[in-house]
């Protein structure tokens, strides 16, 4: 069997059992991200969910609708077909999905942008090392700083590739996500946004080289105010030394 849409069906359902036992679904309504084959999409309904699962495949979308065709006439379960990184959401609580390994950035800071109270989602395992990377360590990156800016992030459960099919070629990793707000005031979340990927788009220059690079993006009158108002110290630094609270006061200077 080769892969859908880079899709690795979890069919382990001892490690399906770990990764529901993670959050309480009962009666609250739970997102799932390319339900697949329905391992996790069976479980949560199992436990008392409501499902909103979103499927691009539309081969998979017919099997998922013969397969929960009980579960979607009750209304226990809502089937889209679609992209979940552009198709419309309904409302939704909680987050429970093995993502596609292609859309684990994008969906993640969709995820984040439109809210939720809790998410368990599973990464191939060095995508998730990078959200789970302490700041201000040279594993730290653009991903680290946008998703610990707005989340607590932590590493739950370590998933072989033997889990799977078709089997990946990586291993991945289950990770828990509570959103809350960030934690040095944000005058502006997009310029905070644009100023995190200049800066890691130049990674190896210090800040101050980093902005300079980016006065096409910034303008150059800009660059010039804000190498002139941040201090020294924090100029000399490259953006993997950088704290949240540089980032947010290098951003709320513009």
């Amino acid at each position: 069997m080769t892969a859908r849409r880079d899709q690795h069906f979890l069919v382990d359902e001892q490690a399906a059992e770990r990764i529901l036992s993670l959050v309480d679904v009962t009666g609250r309504v739970v997102l799932e991200v390319g339900p697949g084959r329905g391992v996790l999409t069976r479980g949560l309904l199992d436990r008392g969910a409501e499902v909103v699962a979103v499927e691009i495949d539309s081969v998979l979308v017919e099997e998922l609708r013969s397969i929960f065709a009980p579960e979607i006439a009750d209304g226990s379960l809502h089937l889209i077909e679609g992209d979940a990184v552009r198709v419309e959401l309904p409302p939704f609580e909680l987050v429970v999905s093995n993502l596609p390994y292609s859309i684990s950035s994008p969906i993640t800071f969709r995820l984040l942008e439109r809210g939720f109270t809790e998410a368990i989602l599973m990464y191939q395992a060095e995508f998730a090392d990078r959200m789970v990377a302490r700041i201000g360590t040279p594993a730290c990156g653009r991903l680290t700083v946008m998703v610990q800016t707005y989340a607590d992030v932590k590493r739950c459960l370590h998933i072989p590739p033997n889990a799977f099919s078709p089997r990946p070629q990586v291993h991945s990793t289950v990770v828990r996500i509570i959103p809350r707000q960030p934690p040095y005031p944000l005058k502006d979340r997009k310029r905070y946004a644009d100023v995190v990927r200049a800066l890691f788009s130049h990674r190896r220059k210090t800040v101050k080289n980093g902005l300079k690079s980016a006065r096409g993006i910034f303008g150059g009158e800009v660059v010039d105010r804000m190498t002139a108002s941040i201090p020294p110290e924090v100029l000399a630094l490259r953006p993997e030394a950088l704290s949240l609270r540089n980032f947010a006061e290098i951003a709320n200077v513009m």
